[in-house]
C-alpha cells in the first residue's frame, strides 16, 4: 500500500466495452435501482468507475458496481472508466467499516444466530469472517466453516444482508469508536471486515464470487472527479469502440487546452455528494 503522495499522473481515461468489465462485490439494490432512472435522463458521466486491468482486455470494478450495473443493465455499449492498475503505485486496498444503524442490537444477533453456518462468541478471534463491535461495549466474532476468500464472501453476503434488509446502513473509515457514536446516535453497532488482497478481488470478480457491497475501499491517488463527459457519446449505438476513443482522446486535449483539469494533492471532504 503507498501512502503520502504528492503527485500523481493524469488520469487513464478510457472508452470500454461495457461487457468487458466485471464486477468484484455485489451491487446494492437500493442505490442501483434509482440509478438506473436517473442515467435515462442524465446528460454527463460525471464520475467514471475506477477498474483494473485483468487480462485480454478485461476489466475489474474497483469503485463503481452500481454504475456498471446500471449501464449494464441500460445495455450501453460503452463505458467511460478510469483505468488504475494495481501495480502502479498509485492504488491502495482497504476496508469499509459498516455503521448499523435504527434498529435493535437484540433483533440483529438472534437473526445472526439463525443463520445455518454462522456461530457467534464472545471477543475477538482470528478466525473470525468479521467482528461486531456493539455500543454496550461487547465484541462479537462471527466464526463459519470456510475454506478460502471466496466461501468467506458467501458467508459475509449472508450477514449483510441481513441489516441491509433491516437497518439504515453507513461506511465509516474511522477505527474509534468513540469518535462514531457521536456522529450517529441512532447507531448500535460497527461491523468490521478483514483485510482483502488484490489477488482476492480479481479472482471475486473472475470467479463471481462476490463480496457483499461497500465492503472494499480503494483509494486511488489521482482520481478523475466531476468529469462530465457526454453520456450521449457513450449511449450512441451507431459508431464504433475506435470513433468513441478518438472523441475521447480529442476532448480530453480540449479540456487540457482550456485548464479546466486539476490535480489537488491534498485529501479533501465533500460536502455536495
Amino acid at each position: 500500500m503507498t501512502n503520502n503522495h504528492t503527485g500523481a499522473p493524469p488520469p487513464d481515461l478510457r472508452i470500454v466495452p461495457t461487457n468487458s468489465i466485471s464486477p468484484h462485490e455485489d451491487h446494492d439494490s437500493q442505490r442501483a435501482m434509482p440509478l438506473i432512472k436517473r442515467l435515462k435522463h442524465e446528460q454527463f458521466v460525471i464520475n467514471p468507475p475506477l477498474v483494473a486491468p485483468m487480462e485480454a482486455n478485461q476489466y475489474v470494478v474497483l469503485d463503481g458496481a452500481n454504475r456498471y450495473y446500471a449501464f449494464a443493465h441500460l445495455e450501453y455499449p460503452h463505458m467511460l472508466v478510469q483505468v488504475a492498475p494495481y501495480d502502479s503505485g498509485y492504488v491502495e486496498l482497504g476496508t469499509w467499516r459498516h455503521i448499523i444503524s435504527e434498529w435493535d442490537a437484540g433483533e440483529f444477533v438472534r437473526q445472526l444466530e439463525a443463520l445455518h453456518k454462522i456461530e457467534i462468541i464472545e471477543g475477538q478471534d482470528s478466525r473470525a469472517i468479521a467482528h461486531i463491535l456493539l455500543k454496550d461495549n461487547r465484541v462479537l466474532a462471527l466464526l463459519a466453516p470456510v475454506q478460502g476468500t471466496h466461501e468467506r464472501n458467501a458467508a459475509l453476503r449472508e450477514v449483510v444482508s441481513i441489516y441491509q434488509r433491516n437497518a439504515t446502513l453507513y461506511r465509516t473509515a474511522l477505527t474509534e469508536m468513540a469518535d462514531v457514536w457521536p456522529l450517529y446516535p441512532d447507531a448500535m453497532g460497527v461491523v468490521v471486515f478483514p483485510e482483502y488482497r488484490p489477488a482476492d478481488i480479481i479472482a471475486a470478480a473472475r470467479f463471481q464470487a462476490f463480496l457483499p457491497p461497500g465492503i472494499s475501499r480503494h483509494i486511488v491517488h489521482g482520481r478523475a472527479l466531476r468529469v462530465n463527459y457526454p453520456l450521449d457519446w457513450l449511449r450512441d449505438t451507431t459508431r464504433t469502440l475506435a470513433d468513441k476513443s478518438q472523441q475521447l482522446e480529442q476532448w480530453m486535449q480540449q479540456k487540457l487546452a482550456a485548464r479546466q483539469v486539476r490535480y489537488y494533492a491534498e485529501a479533501t471532504y465533500q460536502f455536495d455528494e
